[in-house]
């Protein structure tokens, strides 16, 4: 399976000067969840936000600029590399946005964190056809910033 994952705002915003512009406790828990144990594949610049390996799954960063290379950690030049390295893993793109862009066409799973409000910053997740596939709500989070887990599955083409 290839799916992708991302937390946006209202306003589809995903990042602000190469960070995530906010601190929702909790909120990445399904990000957890869902990749612990698999293949996450993300750009250089998701990559080094993070800073290190993610635990307990496989990273592949796609660069052409920098080579990362540790324990469960791999560089590939494209996406379509890293799928091939990822082998028979479930894979979860996880940013940024144009890895999202380039994704969308493969793709048979979207995990949307839809965080209910706008906020302020430079990186959006491009738009997609939402008529292509089937919108499921999983769990609507309370608190100081909302937010509900969103599944989209793709409708069989």
């Amino acid at each position: 399976m290839i799916a992708l994952i991302v937390a946006f705002a209202k306003n589809q915003v995903i990042g602000d000067k190469g960070h995530i512009p906010w601190k929702i406790s909790g909120e990445q828990r399904r990000f957890k969840e869902l990749t612990t144990g698999n293949v996450v594949i993300m750009g250089r610049r998701s990559y080094e936000e993070i800073g290190k390996p993610l635990p307990d799954r496989t990273t592949i960063v796609v660069s052409n600029t920098a080579h990362f290379d540790g324990e469960n950690c791999f560089t590939a030049k494209s996406l379509m590399e890293a799928i091939k390295l990822a082998g028979n893993k479930d894979i979860y793109i996880s940013g940024g946005a144009r890895l999202y862009e380039e994704a969308m066409p493969l793709v048979e799973k979207m995990y949307i964190t839809e965080i209910d409000c706008d906020i302020k910053g430079d990186t959006y997740f491009p738009p997609f056809e939402i008529e292509e596939f089937v919108k499921e709500i999983n769990e609507k989070c309370e608190g100081e910033i909302p937010y509900t887990y969103v599944t989209y599955t793709r409708k069989q083409r």
